[in-house]
């Protein structure tokens, strides 16, 4: 008779136990699109068509720019979960514990404070005044069809406007009105608030700086003096 084999334990997931949620600039991802197509464009025809050293010299210039572009528009982001925040700027990668989080920032730009004071800019979540001032012109529109009783349309009488309710300018948002931005900095300081004093959301603060696109833009900046130089 055989005994059968003791079964080993499954093995346990690694790794954060929730996903991280990211924040990107959709704006600043289009603009980017938009200076790779332009620059690309330029940068091909030169190399294609150019005389004597344009071709070079274009290369060079794409081999700088590109990566810079790359940098400031498209590599950006905030990665969020209940352990840390990970920030990834044109230059560099901080990683964040929320332990080592002392308070979130917003200004004209927002920022991340560690405890030991030292400042890094949220480059993934701009701050924007415009946006700013709309949500505020929608919060004061909000609070005055409020205080007219909700609708826009019933001070005006029973005329066309106010019987398809046109004159009340749209729906009467719920809640306080706020920028995107702002919005996503109020969820960042309720999940800090909530997550600091965890055992898992302690640590030390990391920075990594991104050679990948540091490397590149430098080659690219030492090759364009040198051909300029070279007469």
């Amino acid at each position: 008779m055989t005994t059968p084999e003791p079964q080993s334990p499954a093995p346990q997931p690694s790794g954060p136990e929730f996903k991280d949620r990211v924040h990107r600039s959709a704006a600043g991802i289009a603009g980017g699109v938009l200076l790779l197509g332009v620059a690309g464009w330029f940068g091909i025809d030169a190399v294609l068509s150019g005389q004597g050293r344009t071709p070079w010299v274009a290369l060079a210039a794409l081999l700088l720019v590109v990566p810079l572009v790359v940098a400031f528009t498209l590599r950006p982001a905030v990665y969020v979960n209940d352990d840390r925040l990970r920030v990834r700027n044109p230059f560099r990668i901080v990683v964040l514990p929320w332990g080592q989080v002392a308070t979130l920032k917003s200004g004209y730009s927002n920022e991340a404070v560690t405890t030991s004071g030292t400042t890094y800019q949220l480059w993934a979540l701009p701050v924007s005044l415009r946006a700013r001032k709309k949500a505020a012109r929608r919060e004061m529109r909000a609070a005055a069809e409020q205080a007219r009783g909700g609708t826009g349309g019933r001070s005006r009488g029973l005329g066309l406007g106010g019987a398809f309710g046109l004159g009340s300018g749209g729906p009467v948002p719920e809640g306080p009105v706020r920028a995107e931005t702002d919005q996503i900095m109020d969820e960042l300081r309720r999940l800090h608030a909530d997550r600091q004093q965890a055992e898992s959301a302690q640590g030390e603060v990391t920075v990594r700086w991104a050679y990948e696109i540091l490397g590149p833009a430098a080659a690219g900046a030492v090759l364009l003096v040198i051909l300029l130089a070279g007469g």
